[in-house]
């Protein structure tokens, strides 16, 4: 994949919101360090969207659904595969990107990863 590539950055967003936006950063920070473009749609649209309120959480999905398909592949973060990203993994497969899986990441190792490659 060419630098500067639009990478759709898949991890939880349910249950621990204010934990999981904070993780989803890091990894979006992950994916910026690598040399690719993060496309983290919670992270974005939790902004004016209340993702309690149902209708609001499936006009997210349907917004970010539609992110997906502009990027070149998707990198999904954590163990916890969650109804949302399981539906962004099945339109990856539909349209046939490609699919990287990461276990959960800490700030910590990202920021290593940043001193490693900024050497």
């Amino acid at each position: 994949m060419k630098k500067n590539s639009m990478v759709y950055v898949a991890s939880p967003l349910r249950g621990d919101i204010e934990g999981n936006l904070e993780k989803a950063k890091d990894y979006c920070r992950f994916v910026s360090f690598l040399g690719y473009i993060p496309i983290c749609p919670h992270l974005f649209f939790t902004t004016f969207l209340n993702d309690e309120i149902e209708e609001e959480r499936n006009r997210g999905i349907c917004f970010g659904l539609n992110l997906l398909k502009k990027c070149e592949e998707i990198w999904v973060f954590g163990e916890q595969i969650s109804e949302g990203m399981k539906e962004e993994i099945k339109l990856a497969e539909i349209l046939d990107l490609p699919i990287q899986y990461f276990p959960e990441i800490n700030r910590e190792f990202v920021e290593g990863i940043y001193e490693l490659i900024s050497r």
